[in-house]
């Protein structure tokens, strides 16, 4: 396979990935009639369509998703053979990391840029999504993924810890009155998130004594981001990580509710949908994901 055509299918699948010529053109540096150009080769060259082109949007053929499914572990094992014989240790190509929003933003994202001056030729593409999404499909190479793991055919390696805790705004607890035990939480208002909407009880416990709490959500957001906004504004208390509160009880705009009580602490995963093909810079980029985890969490 001559040089030209590993760019090309390179190109293809930015191009796919994107839904833009214009997109995959500025992500290269190149001029957008040289991504078209490439493309209507490669299409050429294999004798089917790829893409369909509308003026609206650019979108992979049925043949397309199916070519686009192949050749993308095959471009990621060129990647990971560069990478192993560079002797800078310094990775390139493309990696897809699929995690929580509101990880990604509060946690992942500001302590990144240690990983992306060490690795400056590797391209970094970014899916925050609090809902679970198809790795396969969206050719994730690491998903981050907080709490237990649906049964899964890939492989799993456990990263990190997240403290949990109760929390609500001053004004909510002015209003409604300060839960001293466990028992008290039933008799308040509770924002459902993606980290307890989902649970039919919290369970607590402090100096070995443990409770069980049934939370009734009176509003459920399946966004982290969202349900903690809905506590700052006053709406009820919200189960969420001890990472993504950290701003507003800094700020005070948000107090933790019984804080002498402890939560199970949530397990953090990397998930790797490829099992052992997964790439060289996937596992790379998780080792430094879990020293951060180990010096801030």
């Amino acid at each position: 396979m001559a040089l030209k055509d590993i760019v090309a299918l390179r190109m293809y699948t930015r191009v796919a990935r994107l839904g833009s010529f214009s997109a995959a053109a500025r992500e290269s540096g190149l001029a957008q009639s040289q991504v078209s150009r490439m493309i209507a080769e490669l299409e050429a060259n294999l004798g089917a369509r790829l893409l369909s082109r509308t003026t609206r949007a650019v979108a992979p053929t049925e043949a397309g998703l199916e070519f686009l499914m192949r050749i993308e572990p095959i471009l990621a094992a060129v990647d990971d053979a560069e990478n192993s014989v560079r002797e800078t240790g310094e990775l390139r190509g493309l990696l897809r990391i699929g995690m929580p929003a509101t990880m990604g933003m509060r946690v992942v994202i500001p302590r990144l840029s240690t990983f992306t001056e060490r690795h400056p030729s590797l391209h970094l593409e970014l899916l925050l999504e609090d809902q679970w999404q198809d790795m396969v499909k969206d050719a994730v190479d690491v998903g981050i993924r907080v709490g237990q793991l649906p049964d899964l055919s890939g492989t799993a390696k456990q990263i990190g810890l997240m403290r949990r805790a109760l929390v609500a705004s001053p004004s909510y607890l002015e209003r409604h009155g300060y839960p001293q035990c466990p028992d008290d939480i039933e008799n308040h208002r509770i924002v459902g998130g993606p980290a307890g909407s989902q649970v039919t009880s919290w369970h607590l416990e402090r100096d070995g004594v443990k409770s069980s709490v049934h939370p009734n959500a009176q509003i459920s957001i399946n966004n982290t981001a969202g349900a903690l906004t809905a506590a700052v504004g006053g709406l009820g208390i919200v189960s969420t990580t001890s990472w993504a509160c950290a701003a507003e009880l800094k700020s005070g705009t948000l107090v933790q509710v019984l804080p002498e009580w402890k939560m199970a602490e949530l397990p953090v995963h990397a998930y790797f949908p490829m099992g052992r093909t997964t790439r060289m810079s996937a596992r790379v980029f998780v080792e430094f994901l879990a020293a951060v985890l180990a010096e801030d969490l």
